[in-house]
């Protein structure tokens, strides 16, 4: 009994420490997108043919080393990560937050008043169901310019379905609860009853979804870039430098190969995060 003891307080505490993980590598992207451009410069439509297909951890012409290597063009792969990791990060970040806004007001509604709101959200969702959100995302992004406007927006036409469907599921529970009653009893306005006692309610499982989209997001985001329809030349995506080495794949296998590590380490982590939360939240709930 005594060794049993004593195992479980170790395995409890390995345990707490590996959760830690994501915490730890998503701090890392977040300081290396927001800190790494003001130390590192780089111009994605500077070539330097000199410098072409260089390994990791050579030296450049102007005597600088490329730790990550270099692409066709002479530009450094190490640059491109970083730059990308910001670019990732914050069109992630702003599509879930257009998404959440709009998923949340239009879910709480259509679950707090049901009725005609209900049923015109129900339809809506049925009719963008019908299309494949990755083919109705490249069809808004391939009809326009290329532009980050374009791109947030393409990817928030079908993301905020799910932030509308458990806000909605929330509000359906929430407003048969005897407090609410109360509060209806006593003459509060509708819409205080929405902001100050269903929305905060929606936060857990808003927050837990939230986690989950974004690494939906960031993993489009690049796919559209791949395909050529996503960012324009002038910015740097993961996606971009991915589909700038897939010819090399033999010769030069750094350049496709690191950002998609990079892109790869960032969907898993946010992804063991998202299910953290979740199951958080599902314990609260319990309780």
């Amino acid at each position: 009994m005594t060794a049993v003891a004593a195992v479980r307080p170790a395995a409890g505490v390995r345990g707490r420490w590996l959760g830690r993980v994501p915490y730890a590598v998503l701090a890392l992207y977040a300081v290396a997108g927001g800190i790494g451009p003001l130390l590192i410069d780089y111009n994605p439509v500077r070539v330097s043919l000199d410098d072409r297909l260089l390994g990791p951890g050579s030296r450049v012409a102007s005597g600088a080393v490329a730790w990550l290597g270099t692409d066709a063009l002479g530009r450094d792969v190490l640059a491109q990560v970083v730059y990308g990791a910001r670019t990732s990060v914050l069109i992630g970040v702003a599509t879930v937050v257009v998404s959440c806004l709009i998923g949340v007001s239009v879910g709480i509604v259509a679950g707090y008043f049901r009725g005609w709101p209900d049923t015109v959200l129900a339809r809506g969702i049925d009719v963008l169901l019908a299309f494949p959100a990755i083919l109705l995302t490249i069809v808004i992004a391939g009809a326009f310019e290329r532009s980050v406007l374009v791109v947030v927006t393409a990817l928030s036409a079908t993301a905020w379905i799910s932030f509308a469907r458990v806000t909605r599921g929330v509000a359906l529970s929430v407003r048969e609860r005897a407090f609410i009653d109360a509060a209806r009893v006593l003459g509060v306005r509708p819409l205080s009853i929405l902001v100050r006692h269903i929305l905060p309610l929606t936060a857990g499982p808003v927050v837990a979804l939230a986690t989950l989209e974004f690494a939906l997001v960031v993993l489009a985001e690049a796919g559209l870039s791949f395909l050529g329809i996503g960012l324009p030349n002038s910015a740097v995506s993961w996606g971009q430098t991915i589909a700038n080495g897939k010819q090399y794949l033999e010769t030069a296998w750094w350049i496709s190969a690191l950002p998609g590590v990079a892109l790869s380490l960032l969907i898993i982590n946010i992804g063991i995060l998202g299910d953290q939360l979740t199951a958080r939240h599902g314990r609260g709930h319990l309780r």
